[in-house]
């Protein structure tokens, strides 16, 4: 699957950076397909997140998202993503 799929879903996350995280780790080379494949599990990763956060700011009568939100919206998602494991 590379960037240049008939695919018309606009990404939030481009692949360059990605690649950059690749290579800064150690990687020689990599396909087209590892990096597509990290960019759509990091997107929906920060949809449920951010979705989790919202959640948390309206359960707390606010209109803001707060880094408090955030930190506690990857807690339960850690929690809930590690009790299916088991």
């Amino acid at each position: 699957m590379s960037e240049k799929s008939p695919r018309t879903r606009q990404h939030e996350i481009p692949l360059a950076p990605l690649r950059r995280i690749f290579r800064s780790q150690g990687a020689e080379r990599i396909s087209d397909d590892a990096v597509v494949f990290l960019r759509e599990y990091l997107e929906k990763l920060a949809r449920e997140i951010a979705l989790e956060a919202i959640e948390a700011s309206r359960h707390a009568n606010r209109r803001t998202v707060t880094d408090e939100d955030v930190k506690f919206a990857i807690s339960r998602l850690q929690r809930a993503h590690s009790s299916q494991t088991l």
